[in-house]
């Protein structure tokens, strides 16, 4: 079996050349597109996704392939270990030249993710995990939020998602603040800087795979809006929503969404 720590090198670098490769991609100048969707997608992501999945897979030809850019196959579902990639998570921002985009990288083992990177270029910042061995940004251990209560939380979503009279129970005075990219949302959760991180739509396995392992290695919790764990490696590669928090705060966001039902 590989070991974790070489996987985590491997996606380490991978990681932090690509957002390079972006960032002189876009010097060059861009071409974009729109997908099925109306999202855009740029030759930035498309050179990233190529260059990482020539090097990852030629590094660990038994592994399966994942990620946005490249179209799916039903073949990474009969491999034990797949790379999930998604070679530019904030692709708006990537292209305003804004901060808040990341390149996040996850091996999944048996439906698991044990090795993570999460690399933000503009903001030099580089998040790693393995399964059991803690969390790091730039070398040094990061931990989750001690916030015991909601009141006064500070949460990256949509402050629309809680407006309304429909709560069983409802919601205290919450801060909400944006940034662009899933994984990098979620790395910041991690490291304390927020509380937490909420979406009830389902998201897409190359944004969270990555930041669920690197969360969970700081102490906060992942699941869906129900608490239910998620998996990964499945035919469609989406969990149903996100909750990602600090330990003490994921029940009392799970509480209050209980009722809500699980989209598909």
């Amino acid at each position: 079996m590989t070991d974790l720590n070489a996987d985590l090198e491997l996606i380490r670098q991978a990681a932090i050349d690509a957002g390079a490769l972006a960032v002189a991609e876009r010097e060059a100048g861009l071409r974009i597109e729109s997908k099925v969707g109306g999202s855009p997608v740029t030759s930035g992501d498309l050179a990233v996704d190529a260059m990482l999945k020539d090097r990852l897979l030629a590094a660990r030809p038994d592994y399966g392939w994942l990620s946005e850019e490249t179209a799916d196959s039903p073949e990474r579902l009969s491999k034990r270990r797949i790379f999930v990639v998604d070679p530019v998570d904030g692709t708006v921002a990537y292209m305003k030249r804004q901060p808040w985009w990341c390149v996040p990288i996850a091996v999944v083992e048996d439906g698991q993710v044990v090795a993570a990177v999460i690399h933000a270029p503009e903001v030099q910042e580089t998040y790693v995990a393995t399964r059991g061995g803690g969390a790091r940004r730039n070398g040094i251990l990061v931990r989750a939020s001690d916030a015991e209560t909601l009141d006064d939380a500070s949460v990256l979503g949509d402050a629309r998602m809680i407006e309304g009279s429909h709560w069983d129970e409802p919601w205290p005075a919450l801060r909400f603040s944006k940034r662009n990219a899933l994984a990098y949302r979620m790395a910041l959760v991690a490291a304390g800087a927020f509380d937490a991180a909420l979406a009830l739509t389902p998201k897409w396995d190359w944004d969270v795979a990555a930041g669920s392992l690197i969360a969970e290695e700081a102490g906060a919790r992942v699941s869906d809006h129900h608490g239910r764990p998620w998996r990964f490696n499945r035919p469609d590669p989406r969990q149903a929503s996100l909750v990602c928090a600090a330990p003490a705060l994921h029940p009392l966001i799970v509480r209050r969404c209980k009722n809500v039902p699980i989209s598909t």
